[in-house]
């Protein structure tokens, strides 16, 4: 099978090095910008072509890895192209492969989401890492199984996902990977606000965040609790509350929340009604 790129930013440029690693050919690059298209090309050992149609009609199967405002308008340009029997396949987290390529059917092709579970921070390197990634696929019954066995192959673990659960499923991973980053910085805002400078504040609390983080991938999130939460202690609770502005207590109290149900099921027998009522108040 003979697998065409379109769009040579970070996921493109990682997916083709990723696919020549092991073994798939590929039928080249697209990129409205020649000179990106062309250093993608370089990179990862193929060729690129200067017009969309050409690399259409080389491939077999289609990536788009281009920004997800961008799946459709992309879509639209090759939908009245020769694709029929061909895969077409984004990497949206978000968009289902219904979302993205609408009226696929009527062209006789076959439409994939096709997410690698992996934050792809570089052009260039990213690729190193994404034999550890999950990918989750999701798009037309027909072939659904054997794209499934065709990333399987590479060593990587795959889930099927449902279309309907497409926006959720984008939704957990930014938590757990961008807005992990935001609580962090309001914790090196608030070691600011003690006379820290970034740098030391991250040397500080770097045992905190990086054993907190392989404990909970090692043994799961309640044997991980531990603090104030998840002692019932509602002294120093009311002291954080007492010790942040407005914005930063309510978001306090939220996580907060959440984390009394994780403390409920590790310590079901501790009674944890006033720290709630505290919480409830703000």
């Amino acid at each position: 099978m003979h697998t065409g790129i379109i769009g040579a930013g970070k996921v493109g440029c990682s997916l083709a090095k990723y696919f020549m690693l092991h073994g798939l050919s590929l039928s080249g690059f697209f990129d409205a910008d020649k000179k990106a298209a062309e250093t993608a090309a370089d990179f990862a050992g193929t060729d690129f072509e200067e017009k969309l149609e050409d690399l259409v009609r080389k491939s077999d199967a289609l990536f788009l890895t281009v920004p997800d405002g961008l799946i459709t308008t992309v879509w639209n340009q090759i939908r009245e192209l020769p694709i029929e029997g061909k895969y077409i396949c984004h990497c949206s987290g978000a968009l289902s492969a219904e979302d993205a390529f609408p009226g696929i059917a009527d062209r006789g092709a076959f439409g994939y989401s096709i997410h690698p579970l992996f934050a792809v921070s570089d052009r260039f390197h990213s690729y190193k890492e994404l034999s550890d990634a999950y990918f989750t696929i999701e798009g037309d019954k027909r072939h659904l199984e054997d794209v499934k066995e065709f990333f399987q192959s590479f060593g990587n673990p795959v889930r099927l996902i449902r279309a309907a659960d497409k926006v959720k499923y984008h939704c957990a991973a930014s938590i757990c990977s961008n807005q992990v980053i935001a609580l962090i910085k309001e914790s090196l805002d608030l070691m600011g606000d003690c006379g820290f400078d970034e740098e030391s504040a991250l040397a500080a609390l770097r045992p905190l965040i990086a054993g907190n983080v392989n404990k909970v991938l090692a043994d799961g999130c309640v044997s991980s609790l531990t603090g104030p939460v998840e002692r019932g202690d509602v002294q120093t609770v009311r002291k954080h509350l007492n010790c942040l502005e407005e914005k930063d207590r309510k978001l306090y109290a939220l996580l907060s929340e959440k984390l009394l149900s994780v403390a409920g099921q590790k310590n079901p027998d501790r009674d944890y009604s006033a720290l709630e009522a505290l919480l409830q108040e703000v």
